[in-house]
């Protein structure tokens, strides 16, 4: 049965999460119970936080009937898909203690947002993305896990000012385990990415029709990034990263990217499974062909790189333009890239 207090709605499984939502002002927590809940999600209030009792606990999954949402159509995904959990324009959202499991679209995925923070989130089987934060701020993902995803397990998008950290979470059996696609200020720290394609990738690249991007002030930390083997690309709709380039064996990728920074990552045990246009495990390249702009002022540094395949780490930019210092890299082009540090230093 249903309960509320001025400040929490208690939701028991097989009742209505949505119509506990509908009815919450701002502060309330809704609180849901151990087992399954067969819908999709709309939150719609600021200041609310939706706590389940545990991922893999508490797990959300489509339910009959769809419930509608404002938010805009989901990028890359057909127009009927539908999201686990949708965020349109609302501020200060907490989602804590739950799964979401196998919806057509994306796990969670928030629009036009600020101040969202998912913790013990897992995004399981949902089939475009896993969890999803576009075109918003003050974004907090920890102690997550998503997987088995067409596209990034985690992914910020188009977040200019996005203030955001990815921390303690794993990805896994997705094109890309956490993707910085066109965001700025993001913090990538702790976390453990294999078995995807690309295990971390940092991405400036023009879109028609969307808006302007960039990839700036961003930190990649502290990862461990190993055998992220599986072959990505293709024209297939239903490919892993359909219509993007062939990717395979990439542990972490920063392409047009500025004032990145790239340290005390372990990154190994990659090898492609297919073609690909990145072939290093730790890659740094230009996106200026592309629409999007050279790789300039980026640093690695204290990064252990090795038993990878056919290069531990790949420069195809000026090397003189970034930093290199402290680096155990097994084999990579160009060669001694420490050497490469401006001013002298290594």
């Amino acid at each position: 049965m249903t309960t509320s207090t001025d400040s929490e709605i208690l939701v028991a499984a097989g009742e209505s999460v949505q119509a506990a939502l509908d009815t919450a002002g701002e502060g309330t927590v809704v609180r849901l119970g151990e087992g399954t809940f067969a819908e999709n999600l709309s939150v719609t209030t600021s200041g609310v936080r939706l706590v389940g009792a545990g991922s893999g606990r508490t797990v959300l999954v489509p339910g009959a009937t769809t419930t509608a949402t404002s938010i805009p159509p989901l990028h890359d995904a057909p127009a009927d898909v539908v999201s686990g959990i949708a965020l349109h324009g609302v501020r200060d959202i907490a989602i804590e203690g739950l799964t979401v499991r196998g919806f057509s679209g994306a796990g969670v995925y928030a629009h036009s947002c600020h101040g969202v923070r998912l913790t013990d989130v897992e995004a399981d089987g949902d089939r475009v993305w896993g969890l999803y934060l576009r075109e918003s701020a003050d974004l907090r993902v920890e102690s997550c896990s998503a997987r088995g995803s067409q596209y990034a397990g985690v992914a910020f998008a188009f977040c200019a000012a996005a203030d955001g950290v990815v921390t303690g979470t794993e990805a896994t059996g997705s094109a890309f385990g956490v993707f910085v696609d066109n965001s700025s200020g993001v913090r990538v720290v702790g976390n453990r990415c294999h078995g995807n394609a690309a295990g971390i990738l940092l991405l400036h690249q023009t879109y028609e029709g969307e808006l302007p991007g960039g990839v700036r002030d961003c930190l990649v930390s502290d990862n461990d990034v190993r055998a992220n083997t599986l072959a990505a690309g293709g024209e297939a709709p239903d490919a892993l990263g359909a219509a993007g380039p062939p990717i395979s064996g990439v542990g972490i990728a920063a392409i047009g990217t500025q004032r990145v920074t790239v340290v005390g990552n372990h990154v190994h045990d990659h090898r492609p499974t297919g073609e690909t246009v990145m072939p290093g495990a730790v890659v740094l390249a230009s996106s200026a062909d592309w629409g999007g702009s050279d790789a300039v002022d980026n640093t690695l540094e204290w990064n252990t790189i090795t038993g990878n395949e056919p290069f531990d780490a790949l420069v195809a930019t000026d090397p003189s333009a970034q930093r290199f210092r402290n680096n155990v890299i097994g084999t990579s082009e160009p060669a001694q890239l420490d050497d490469h540090a401006p001013q002298g230093t290594v």
